[in-house]
């Protein structure tokens, strides 16, 4: 075990660098970071000063080493455009994804699991039909034709739900620490149900069918066959059996979806103004503001890279298997 997580945690570093060799990259090759930084009337000799103060004219990999260290300290650099730390705008911007995020995913795991034992076991019924109609749906509808189509019912026909935004007002939001949540009030909880339902749909219909699909193949087993010949209830066979050997490969895709989700609620965000990272990334494309893109492309990856080595980890923990080969393969 301590061997399988020393390879994961190597391979987690090298992807690690590698994103923040493509971070450096953006950073300081694309366009001139002096240009950004300075005004049309600063002459050459100021800007070779400043090139000089700042170390641009070191060799690459000195640079390169600089750049780790200060991503290492949590030091992305100032922002072009608001002129303000890039770690405090992601301070502010982060929880309101993540928010968004662990709602969203579990909303998708609760209902895709229950979705999908339902659509295995009564797999002939009408109400099962249509479940495998609507989630052809969820996967063929692009996020923001998805939402809009939430807000025109459920804000604009119905007025059950708010539109846009993650509080109605600076006293729906309660601060805990550094930390800002929404769910603690009302309001909170109103605003965040439509974008969670647009980000996490496809999620949910994604592991729907990937239940449905293993606990069928796991009902044809033969040690399912054997715990009904021993006189075991259908609750006990579909839920102690069948549904514990489904929910390995759930696992890993659950955790890949996780990651998915954060990185791209980007679009979600913008059509219901949810002040997230996903939304500061738009604005720093926009703007071109490059400390921003570059922390925002190294901040997707540790969440890439962290999700994946728990998965691995998990699958190794629930998957008897995996340590058999294991230990056969080392004798």
């Amino acid at each position: 075990m301590a061997a399988f997580i020393v390879r994961r945690l190597i391979q987690a570093t090298l992807v690690m660098l590698v994103v923040a060799l493509i971070a450096f990259l953006l950073f300081n090759y694309v366009g001139d970071p002096i240009n950004n930084m300075v005004g049309q009337d600063t002459s050459a000799v100021e800007r070779e000063q400043l090139r000089e103060q700042l170390g641009l004219n070191d060799p690459f990999y000195i640079q390169f080493g600089r750049f780790v260290e200060h991503i290492l300290e949590g030091n992305f650099g100032r922002s072009y455009r608001q002129s303000r730390p890039v770690e405090d705008m992601i301070a502010d911007y982060l929880p309101a994804t993540l928010e968004l995020a662990v709602v969203s995913a579990m909303m998708a795991l609760v209902f895709g699991v229950a979705m999908g034992v339902y659509t295995a076991l009564k797999r002939y019924s009408a109400f099962s039909q249509v479940l495998m109609t609507v989630s052809l749906i969820g996967v063929s509808l692009p996020t923001f034709l998805i939402g809009i189509i939430l807000i025109q019912i459920f804000a604009v026909e119905l007025h059950w739900l708010p539109p846009q935004g993650r509080v109605g007002g600076e006293d729906d939001l309660v601060h805990i620490g550094w930390w800002t949540t929404g769910l603690l009030s009302w309001e909170g909880w109103r605003r965040i149900i439509l974008p969670a339902i647009t980000l996490g749909l496809f999620q949910m219909t994604l592991i729907m069918r990937l239940v449905r699909a293993e606990m069928l193949e796991v009902l044809r087993t033969d040690f399912i066959k054997f715990a009904r010949a021993r006189g075991l209830s259908d609750r006990s066979v579909h839920f102690g059996h069948a549904l514990k050997n489904t929910l390995v490969p759930v696992i890993t895709i659950t955790g890949l979806q996780f990651g998915t989700i954060i990185a791209f609620a980007i679009i979600t965000e913008r059509v219901f103004n949810w002040p997230g990272v996903g939304q500061m990334f738009l604005d720093a494309v926009i703007h071109v503001d490059i400390p921003v893109m570059a922390a925002y492309l190294v901040l997707i990856a540790m969440v890439f890279v962290v999700v994946n080595l728990v998965v691995d980890i998990l699958y190794f923990v629930v998957d008897p298997r995996l340590r058999v080969e294991r230990s056969t393969t080392g004798h």
